[in-house]
């Protein structure tokens, strides 16, 4: 079973992710459920969701605690304690970033995750270029579709196309294909490039 914890604030569309990433992996013939964390969701307040997806009826219906992929929406939460809590020895961390490791304080965990596992990607610059709006859930979809190959882009292209219409639909697709191909192509340089930086020792 794959376990995916998606932290992000309210207005950025972090259930939809996760009902998102669900269907897809539906789309990809797997089992999947998603569902979020009850609290509060006004406007800028912490919102965290789940994802599994299995090859098997997933039975369990309670929050994970120990994920094999976080996605985090907003690189301010990072600041949070507990974030990372539960983090798989193999985990994969996407960040909603344009800036380093270290300066977004997760240096630390590049030298404790494998290599490639851990990338930052500028979602919200091709959310505001494809959508018009800083929306980075779907922009991460196919960031980690690319990064994790939990399922396939064009699964998560026939779950938003499912989701939206019209212009949302298609400047959806647009953002969450760019993302995929820009992730593509940063797997092992982005996140070598960062580990060197802070000394991490290579795999």
């Amino acid at each position: 079973m794959f376990q995916v914890r998606i932290h992000g604030r309210g207005g950025q569309g972090v259930v939809t992710a996760a009902e998102l990433l669900a269907v897809a992996a539906f789309n990809d013939g797997r089992h999947a459920q998603a569902f979020p964390s009850f609290g509060s969701e006004r406007t800028g307040a912490p919102v965290v969701s789940f994802c599994r997806i299995s090859e098997r009826e997933i039975r369990t219906r309670s929050p994970i605690d120990e994920p094999d992929a976080l996605v985090i929406q907003d690189a301010t939460l990072l600041r949070q304690a507990g974030l990372f809590a539960g983090l798989r020895s193999h985990g994969w961390v996407l960040v909603n970033t344009t800036k380093t490791l270290v300066a977004i304080g997760v240096a630390g965990f590049v030298a404790e995750l494998p290599e490639n596992h851990v990338l930052g990607l500028r979602a919200t610059e091709i959310a505001l270029q494809h959508l018009g709006r800083p929306l980075p859930n779907t922009v991460l979809l196919g960031g980690f579709a690319a990064l994790t190959g939990a399922v396939s882009l064009a699964a998560v292209v026939t779950a938003i196309e499912d989701r939206f219409s019209g212009a949302m639909r298609e400047g959806n697709v647009a953002a969450a294909t760019e993302a995929f191909n820009l992730t593509r192509g940063m797997v092992g340089t982005w996140a070598t490039r960062e580990r060197s930086a802070v000394g991490a020792p290579p795999d």
